[in-house]
């Protein structure tokens, strides 16, 4: 394949797979901006609204790890994905029929199921069609860019609207039609990667490599547990905030959807800024930058008492920290393992960060909110990114320009 056509299929493939995630997180979405609605019909508990967040994050990672496990055996990579993506949009038709807790709780855990190989398979996909110095611009576009412009932009608005002149259920069954289109675009225009490498800078793969061969490196570990914490961060802000702005700070459903999208703008718009900065100034200054000021989402939500445009202006800038989220699940994963298993190595950082942060968080915090108050949830959230950051003092580099940078001076000498 020549340069220029490779790279017309490598710009064709980010924004196909980007647009298909951004459908699966307006899913996943789908049901904490509609959970005022849910809640003011199915009469639910803030306990009971954070078992339904977790549901969806623990079938989500089992079927992510798996996922990327038999994509990486069997290398039918845009066969699970075309199944994936049809399935996630039955079980959203599934959660606009739902009668009660145990149904809606039933249809997430499905939804997980499904959903879960999605982001492991195309980060696969698109880290083996980049080149060494476009890997983290083009990971991080095609995690961050369709999920947050669809799934916490328009999402909140499109749902929140459609709920209000017709039903919640309703908004449920058009949230799944956009899948059945985005299969049928993988279906005509992604292609199996023919060849399993990332570049010279990675690891000859070992067939006989095992998960727990991928966790002697210290940055597989790290990006885990960063991930646990920021997965937390993002669930916690996504189930609990609708609820703070109308129940805490009374504001009225339509600006609740309007701070939500302000989510989706924000990370849609770093995700450009973040993964390319990172190209160029390194994976571990940038993490722990961005994961820094993703503490001041929560802190402005609970002590901010001016307007909601400067509301949404201070959560825009601390929503940035979404951007660090391909980075620790994907590109710094894939520069550190074997080429031939980074779906594999995706699954495990992503799924352990969904099981101990998309599953225990909202549960706990569902259960502090019901004993305590509102704002545990929003002080949890500040907690996860102060953490996240700490840990990403504690990187090996990997971005090929910045290893580039200190090979040189020791070739010339």
């Amino acid at each position: 394949m020549g340069k220029a056509k490779k790279m017309k299929y490598e710009t064709r493939l980010i924004w196909v797979l980007g647009i298909t995630f951004g459908f699966v997180f307006f899913d996943r979405n789908a049901v904490n901006f509609l959970m005022p609605f849910i809640t003011a019909d199915l009469r639910f508990s803030n306990g009971q609204i954070g078992l339904i967040a977790s549901a969806l994050s623990l079938t989500w990672a089992i079927a992510g790890f798996l996922g990327g496990a038999l994509a990486d055996r069997t290398a039918y990579r845009k066969k699970i994905l075309v199944a994936a993506v049809v399935a996630f949009s039955v079980c959203s038709f599934l959660s606009g029929v739902a009668v009660s807790f145990l149904t809606l709780f039933l249809s997430r855990l499905l939804m997980g199921v499904a959903e879960g190989p999605i982001l492991p398979v195309s980060q696969s996909l698109v880290a083996f069609e980049s080149a060494d110095g476009r890997r983290g611009y083009n990971m991080g576009v095609m995690q961050n860019f369709g999920s947050n412009l669809l799934g916490s932009f328009v999402a909140p608005l499109a749902l929140v609207a459609i709920a209000s002149f017709y039903t919640w259920r309703t908004a449920f069954f058009i949230a799944g039609i956009p899948g059945l289109l985005m299969a049928a675009l993988i279906v005509k225009y992604v292609k199996e990667p023919k060849v399993h490498t990332l570049g010279a800078m990675v690891k000859t793969a070992d067939s006989r490599i095992r998960a727990a061969d991928m966790l002697k490196h210290r940055n597989m570990w790290l990006c885990i547990l960063m991930s646990i914490v920021m997965v937390a961060w993002m669930v916690l802000g996504w189930s609990f905030l609708p609820l703070y702005y109308i129940q805490v700070k009374h504001y009225s459903a339509q600006q609740m959807s309007l701070l939500m999208s302000v989510l989706g703008l924000s990370a849609a718009f770093f995700s450009f800024i973040v993964p390319g900065l990172s190209d160029r100034l390194g994976r571990r200054p940038v993490v722990i930058a961005f994961n820094l000021v993703g503490v001041l989402v929560p802190l402005a939500a609970l002590y901010f008492t001016g307007s909601p445009y400067a509301l949404a202006a201070l959560v825009f800038v601390g929503w940035s920290a979404s951007g660090t989220m391909p980075l620790m699940m994907g590109t710094i994963p894939s520069e550190t393992i074997p080429a031939r298993y980074v779906a594999t190595a995706l699954g495990i950082v992503m799924g352990l960060g969904e099981v101990l942060g998309g599953v225990s968080a909202p549960a706990i915090a569902g259960w502090a909110a019901d004993l305590y108050s509102l704002r545990v949830p929003l002080y949890m959230e500040a907690g996860c990114a102060l953490i996240a950051a700490c840990l990403a003092l504690y990187l090996t580099e990997t971005a090929p320009a910045r290893l580039a940078q200190r090979t040189a001076p020791a070739l010339a000498g």
